[in-house]
């Protein structure tokens, strides 16, 4: 990365412009075209420096069902199931951690009967294994600008 990359990650944390041209206006602003900005991005994706781009949005005003999930796997069972959990389209993240409960993961789904559908066929994927589900109770929203 340069410091144009660096750059470009600081604006992005603030928000993509909503205009018409959103890549140009971010160009304007570093003294580069939109071609530029748009093929770092790129290059930065790739590169795995950027995991995700795209819009978050608010599940619960959407009408959407959407939880915190979390599960005890054995150390041989996880890179099955995470491979079940990572297919469903309404998982944003998931990740291992130390401890127990030891994978923990997001499940956005249409309505509470499809994220307990959800819930059923990971479970079934990992033999039985409990999904706990932690619905949302109280939003927080902490913005962490990295530089």
């Amino acid at each position: 990365m340069d410091e144009k990359d660096r750059e470009i990650i600081r604006l992005l944390q603030k928000g993509l412009p909503l205009t018409p041209e959103p890549f140009k206006e971010l160009g304007d602003k570093l003294w580069i075209d939109e071609t530029s900005v748009i093929s770092r991005l790129a290059r930065m994706r790739q590169e795995g420096v950027i995991r995700h781009f795209g819009a978050f949005f608010d599940s619960k005003r959407l009408g959407r069902s959407g939880a915190l999930a979390a599960m005890t796997l054995p150390e041989d069972k996880i890179e099955k199931v995470a491979a079940v959990i990572n297919a469903f389209p309404g998982v944003t993240h998931n990740y291992v951690r130390e401890g127990t409960p030891n994978i923990w993961f997001t499940l956005n789904a249409a309505n509470d009967d499809e994220r307990a559908k959800m819930a059923a066929e990971i479970s079934a994927a990992a033999d039985g294994a409990r999904v706990d589900l932690f619905p949302t109770k109280r939003m927080f929203k902490v913005m962490v600008n990295l530089d």
